[in-house]
């Protein structure tokens, strides 16, 4: 019998601050993450890639785990 993988834990990331005034690599940053404006919420799994990505930007975003 295969073992079932188990689900990465998601993350619910909302854009709250402008991208005015920051630099392009945080503004591809976000991009990449799948925000397009303010206050727009995406859900990434928790991974070390996303956590690298929100590590760049903490300033921009808010990060909530999702049950």
């Amino acid at each position: 019998m295969a073992k079932k993988k188990a689900q990465p834990k998601m993350l619910r990331i909302k854009l709250v601050r402008s991208l005015i005034g920051n630099t392009q690599s945080q503004r591809a940053t976000v991009w990449s993450l799948g925000l397009k404006r303010i206050n727009n919420e995406v859900e990434q799994p928790d991974t070390p890639v996303v956590r690298g990505m929100l590590a760049k930007v903490d300033h921009l975003v808010t990060v909530t785990e999702v049950e």
